[in-house]
């Protein structure tokens, strides 16, 4: 799977991000051996192992667009990162397992988008939940990151934006 070897990474209650070095891998699929750390295996993956898996945060997963939140539930907030996966542009079901994640299963880790993820949808994956943007590998990742700052605010509520406008008032 491929990689952008930098990260856009977003400091929620500050605003503030950064542009980091990424260190995870996303692996289509473990072997039985030991996983190294800095790994994000699939959901799948980690649930045949979690028993294993559970305690170690230089391990993460990752959720493909069918994919449930309810099948890690609880779990979630035991983990340091999860990354979710958009393999195209036109598939916005990771957008809803994002806000899942976040809003009913209370993760608070990094929560990464990665695959399809460019300039145009940062706003949108922030607003609900993401906090860390794995660019595609064939876009600039500092002409990415301006993607954060199209809009000034936004009328509805969202993870990021608890009140919807008329209550900000």
């Amino acid at each position: 799977m491929g990689k952008h070897p930098h990260i856009i990474r977003l400091d929620r209650a500050s605003g503030h991000r950064e542009i980091v070095a990424n260190h995870w891998i996303r692996v289509a699929e473990a072997g039985d051996d030991a996983v190294p750390g800095h790994t994000l295996l699939p959901l799948k993956q980690w649930l045949e192992r979690r028993d294993e898996l559970l305690e170690r945060d230089d391990v993460g997963i990752w959720f493909a667009p069918d994919d449930e939140p309810e099948a890690l539930g609880a779990d979630a907030v035991r983990l340091a990162i999860i990354a979710v996966d958009f393999p195209a542009f036109t598939d916005g079901r990771g957008f809803s397992i994002g806000r899942l994640l976040r809003e009913r299963y209370g993760f608070t880790g990094e929560l990464r988008a990665v695959g399809d993820v460019f300039k145009d949808t940062l706003n949108y994956l922030r607003r609900c939940g993401f906090d860390a943007f794995e660019i595609r590998a064939d876009k600039d990742v500092e002409e990415a990151a301006k993607g954060l700052d199209d809009f000034d605010d936004a009328y509805q509520n969202s993870v990021d934006q608890p009140a919807p406008l008329f209550r900000r008032r």
